[in-house]
């Protein structure tokens, strides 16, 4: 049977000569990235600055391109729409608009208006103003679920493994949300709830990729007890590689289409998803391997290798 190998079984890649450039180059770009941060900042979005919330029920199935369409036209800023319940249930959301009280009044009559026009029959079953402090809290949950989300990787992986590997996945980790984060000031993609948890998906994702390399290190310990730690992680990587490289590639051909035909709604998700698989299957190797090297090269794998310990050749630096 034909198997499609996206890189061969046997590589003898020497991942470990580049430990170096590799952990400055990330420490580097998230310190850039929290930069990025304060300056020129998150486009939050309504969920965090504050708006207006206007649910509908349309007397037949809503049309989202056609409603997004006239609803972006009449120069609210953001307008975020949102399908719940039957396809006739709308949730629109409208940023906060600058000025008095009266201006988000103003922006609800306009809306008001494009629906009798375009979708008469609509019924507008409610309409709530989310103010500043709801979206202080907001922001606060937002944050304090990805801080829990580090906390309980970071948890499980030193229980699973020793404690040198729970804390290189925990320094990895928090590289790639700040890299993440980067990205979002660049892009200037709406950051709202949505983004959290693209933000909190890529947490998982980039764990389970540490824990498939983690774990054949692991038992590569077990197997070669006097080979070199550098070795060792070498052959650890090139033996899962093909592994890790095709569930990369195959999760990112599932999100590519959401990326780019999914609307406003799903590329929100879908983008972030792209870089995350991307920085997460990099970081798994030129990252997390490197610093479980700095940390347990003298308490991990001592030795030097003899003849009944011998592993195959990966590379050595």
């Amino acid at each position: 049977m034909l198997r499609l190998r996206l890189v061969p079984d046997d590589t003898k890649i020497p991942f470990m000569k580049g430990r170096f450039v590799g952990v400055l180059s990330s420490a580097a770009i998230s310190l850039l990235s929290v930069l990025l941060f304060f300056y020129p900042g998150l486009n939050f979005g309504i969920d965090f600055r504050g708006g207006v919330v206007i649910e509908i029920r349309t007397s037949e199935a809503a049309d989202f391109p056609a409603l997004r369409d006239s609803l972006g036209g009449l120069g609210l800023g953001e307008v975020a729409l949102q399908a719940f319940g039957s396809d006739r249930d709308v949730l629109i959301r409208i940023e906060r608009q600058e000025g008095p009280e009266t201006a988000q009044q103003e922006a609800i009559q306009a809306v008001r208006r494009v629906l009798e026009s375009q979708l008469p029959g609509t019924d507008i079953r409610r309409v709530e103003a989310v103010g500043g402090s709801v979206s202080a809290e907001l922001v606060q949950s937002g944050l304090m679920a990805v801080g829990l989300g580090l906390l309980a990787m970071l948890v499980y992986i030193w229980f699973r493994f020793e404690w040198q590997f729970g804390l290189g996945a925990l320094v990895t980790l928090i590289l790639d949300v700040t890299k993440t984060i980067g990205f979002f000031a660049v892009t200037q993609i709406p950051f709202n709830l949505t983004s959290v948890a693209a933000v909190l998906t890529i947490i998982g994702y980039s764990i389970n990729d540490k824990v498939v390399v983690y774990d054949r290190m692991r038992e590569n310990l077990r197997l070669y007890k006097k080979l070199p730690l550098r070795d060792l992680i070498d052959l650890s990587i090139n033996q899962v590689l093909n592994r890790t490289i095709g569930t990369s590639v195959t999760t990112f051909l599932a999100a590519f289409p959401l990326a780019v035909f999914g609307g406003e709604a799903l590329s929100g998700f879908a983008t972030p998803m792209l870089f995350g698989i991307v920085i997460g299957t990099l970081s798994s190797i030129f990252i997390a391997a490197p610093i479980l090297l700095f940390l347990g090269e003298n308490r991990l794998g001592r030795g030097s290798p003899d003849a009944g310990n011998r592993a195959p050749e990966a590379g050595t630096s």
